[in-house]
């Protein structure tokens, strides 16, 4: 009978040291718990996002012409060199037209003749007859099509040209242009007159442009891919290192850059509806409305708020479930703006 009280009195004593052992450990359990959420911190981050398309390609000078006979002859004069500046209808080459000229004036005498003596029919066959002269004599002549600048020009006083030669080119620089591929699916986002940010290797900095326009129709590639090629532009004045052929990458921006604040949900709590967050600078509470962003971070839409303030962790799953945030890390994979709410708890 003593032996089974001493057992039963043993028995108590281990069940009381076992209570008191758990009560400890779910004590210390707490307050590790509590000094890891004390201890960690978030930053609240900044995003930019842009809507836009990127591109890329080759610019144009807005006009380009290649300076060739239109006829073969002699070169008899030169009128430009490389770089100058020539408005349209300048006289830029001239081959002999000593023939020519004595076709015509011939021409002339006879149509004379025929006026006095001979039949309408005969006149009106003469007049026409002049015109192709004249346009022999035109053809003698190489002029410019528009103003603009001698870009090269290889050719001399004494050359013998054939009919198509080329031997210079003009250019009209008052702007660039560029022809670019845009997918299909990005077709609709379009409007002329978007704003397009060039960035060229020759210029350190970006070159605005705007969408001109687009055609009614799309072309497959040889990728197989259907494409629609938009005309981009560039108006004067634009960098004198960016020249006609120079390659770019830019971007057509459909809408305004959007610039969101981030930071990890274990930051923030709620106090019922209300949703808030505490500087740790200060101790200060700040009420904050918050939308998802995606599994881990949301965005900050109102609420006294800035990039780079601390912020302290409301939750234990703040301080054991996600370390990043006392990292500093941004978000990543963020689908901006997508992505659930954090559960009920999170906070």
């Amino acid at each position: 009978m003593m032996e089974k009280k001493k057992l039963i009195k043993f028995s108590i004593i281990i069940v009381t040291s076992v209570a008191v052992i758990v009560a400890g450990l779910l004590i210390a359990r707490k307050l590790i718990s509590k000094s890891k959420i004390s201890n960690t911190v978030y930053a609240v981050k900044k995003e930019v996002y842009e809507n836009s398309i990127e591109v890329a390609g080759v610019v144009s000078a807005a006009h380009e012409q290649t300076l060739q006979a239109l006829s073969a002859g002699t070169v008899v004069s030169v009128n430009v060199k490389q770089g100058d500046t020539v408005k349209k209808g300048d006289l830029i080459i001239q081959l002999d037209d000593t023939e020519q000229q004595y076709n015509l004036a011939k021409h002339d005498y006879e149509m004379e003749t025929v006026r006095i003596s001979g039949s309408s029919r005969e006149l009106l066959l003469k007049q026409t007859q002049r015109l192709s002269l004249v346009q022999k004599i035109s053809d003698r002549k190489v002029t410019a099509t528009f103003d603009g600048i001698i870009a090269d020009i290889d050719v001399a006083v004494g050359d013998s040209l054939e009919a198509k030669d080329s031997v210079g080119t003009l250019v009209d620089v008052s702007y660039l242009i560029a022809d670019v591929e845009v997918a299909e699916t990005d077709v609709a986002k379009l409007k002329a007159g978007q704003k397009v940010d060039f960035t060229f290797p020759s210029y350190n900095g970006t070159v605005e442009g705007s969408v001109v326009g687009w055609p009614a129709i799309g072309e497959v590639t040889s990728r197989g891919a259907t494409v629609v090629k938009v005309r981009l532009r560039i108006d004067s004045p634009y960098p004198d290192v960016i020249l006609p052929n120079f390659s770019f990458s830019g971007k057509i921006q459909i809408s305004p850059p959007e610039e969101y604040l981030l930071v990890e949900r274990y930051a923030v709590a709620r106090d019922g509806q209300q949703a808030y967050v505490q500087k740790v600078r200060g101790g200060e509470r700040v009420n904050v409305t918050v939308v998802p962003y995606d599994r881990e971070y949301v965005k900050i839409t109102e609420g006294n708020i800035s990039e780079g303030d601390i912020l302290k962790a409301q939750s234990e799953a703040g301080a054991s479930g996600s370390k990043r945030g006392s990292r500093g890390g941004m978000p990543s994979g963020s689908n901006r703006g997508g992505g659930g709410f954090p559960p009920p708890g999170g906070f």
